[in-house]
């Protein structure tokens, strides 16, 4: 595995910048821009090896894609409540719609991608409150979709039409904590791609150096609805929460973007 120092790598990416077209080194994968890359830089996976490595991280990703991104699984606040497999799922979620199949009969299932502006056809949404320092889930039953009527009278028969006794939310400081803990400086390559008889290849023809996570920004970004709050429970597993961004959104989280 070849070691670069933070100025080598920059050389590196600049040369694999001037090679143009590659072609894609994990055909058919997911994560092929990411892995391509990697192998051009005779780098194991997730291992960026240059000095402090712990304070930075490689990112690659395609331009034309609009797919979000985990920055990471964070669950909601009072953690003593359990709020995911003890308050959401058994009373807000709805039949697993795999349940009799390859689950049983009675699977639940709570899965909801949320944002701060809009609210999702089940009536969730979220909210950012400045003053108490804290991102909230929130939860109106009159903008409920009326095909989800059926879904609704489970939630009156279980209490839960006029929403959570006490909402789930993430405090400020513990969302820094964490993600200033993942969100490291960052190297953040961004390639066209393009089909080629059947093949793909890719051109690594962007190249930014990101740094310092700013708190100011990211939660600036889940108020503009940028950042989503993603939770994924079915009976007896919770797949955990996680807050996610569109991959073209992350540099707008640091507070200097360096164009190499």
């Amino acid at each position: 595995m070849d070691i670069y120092t933070k100025e080598t790598l920059i050389e590196k990416l600049r040369e694999i910048r001037n090679m143009g077209w590659i072609q894609s080194r994990r055909p058919g994968n997911d994560g092929a821009v990411g892995n391509t890359l990697e192998d051009l830089l005779g780098i194991e996976e997730n291992n960026l090896p240059i000095p402090n490595a712990a304070e930075w991280e490689l990112k690659a990703q395609r331009k034309n894609t609009n797919s979000l991104t985990t920055l990471f699984h964070m669950e909601p606040s009072p953690k003593a409540l359990k709020f995911v497999p003890k308050i959401l799922l058994p009373i807000y979620g709805w039949q697993h719609e795999k349940a009799g199949e390859k689950y049983p009969n009675d699977e639940m299932s709570f899965r909801q991608t949320i944002h701060a502006t809009e609210t999702s056809d089940r009536g969730f949404s979220v909210k950012v409150d400045c003053s108490e320092r804290k991102v909230s889930v929130i939860f109106d039953h009159s903008k409920i979709s009326n095909k989800h009527s059926e879904w609704l009278k489970a939630i009156d028969k279980k209490g839960g039409r006029e929403g959570f006794e006490h909402a789930p939310y993430w405090g400020f400081d513990d969302l820094f904590h964490k993600a200033g803990i993942k969100l490291h400086n960052c190297f953040f390559v961004r390639a066209d791609s393009k089909k080629t008889d059947g093949k793909e290849f890719f051109w690594f023809n962007e190249i930014l150096m990101l740094k310092q996570f700013s708190l100011q920004k990211f939660i600036e970004a889940v108020e503009s609805g940028h950042v989503y709050i993603d939770f994924d429970a079915r009976t007896g597993h919770n797949h955990g929460t996680k807050f996610r961004i569109r991959d073209k959104k992350i540099p707008e989280l640091y507070s200097e973007c360096i164009s190499l």
